[in-house]
């Protein structure tokens, strides 16, 4: 076999390779985020009787995804508007009055709302050590510590979100000091997408490689 044949194969593997892994990753996250779905509608399934209607669990929990769906879309709709603004302004005033209610849900909410603008809540990508010497993870920063943390430790630290793969709304909260972690030359999106894919997303999902698009 030619040296040119052996180039056309290899272009044409990496071609098929940036084909069949965003379908893999997808076809992963879409598996996970099924799996999860089932146990978390389970009761919204049992409680409407609608596998009884559907006749099949599967189709069960799809007409289930829909109800939510149209619950949430709902809910977002009337908070859109001054009555539904007003409304869910006086459910938030009586979740301030619980002190541990309150930590949770707006915690969530900020988190929330931190991941849906990445750039109006997370400051900068970094890497780390993380959870053990030798291994290491993708934060963002997103405050300084609080300034009785600081006072305690006696240096200046910073809070840094280590998100779960491929679920970022979960993780852990580290307070270090500067030193201990590195900034790099990467958007918060970006870090974010590769958390999602597991680290199997390419550095630019636009561009394909040199060697495919040169067909070298």
């Amino acid at each position: 076999m030619g040296m040119d044949a052996i180039a056309r194969l290899r272009s044409s593997f990496i071609a098929g390779l940036f084909v069949v892994l965003p379908l893999t990753v997808t076809l992963f996250v879409l598996d996970w985020a099924v799996d999860r779905l089932t146990v978390t509608l389970a009761p919204v399934v049992s409680g409407t009787g609608l596998a009884e209607v559907a006749g099949n669990q599967a189709l069960a929990t799809g007409l289930a995804i829909v109800l939510v769906a149209v619950v949430i879309t709902l809910v977002g709709f009337v908070a859109s508007h001054e009555a539904g603004r007003r409304l869910f302004g006086g459910f938030e005033r009586g979740v301030r009055l619980l002190p541990v209610v309150r930590a949770v849900y707006f915690g969530v909410r900020q988190v929330s709302e931190s991941l849906a603008t990445p750039g109006d809540g997370f400051d900068r990508v970094v890497v780390a050590e993380f959870p053990r010497d030798g291994t290491w993870s993708i934060g963002f920063v997103t405050n300084p510590a609080p300034r009785s943390v600081r006072r305690a430790a006696g240096e200046d630290l910073m809070t840094v979100f280590f998100p779960h793969s491929p679920n970022p709304t979960a993780g852990k909260l580290v307070m270090i000091h500067p030193d201990d972690y590195a900034e790099i030359d990467m958007s918060v999106s970006r870090g974010l997408r590769l958390l999602v894919t597991t680290g199997l997303s390419a550095d630019d999902p636009n561009r394909l490689p040199a060697a495919v698009s040169s067909g070298e």
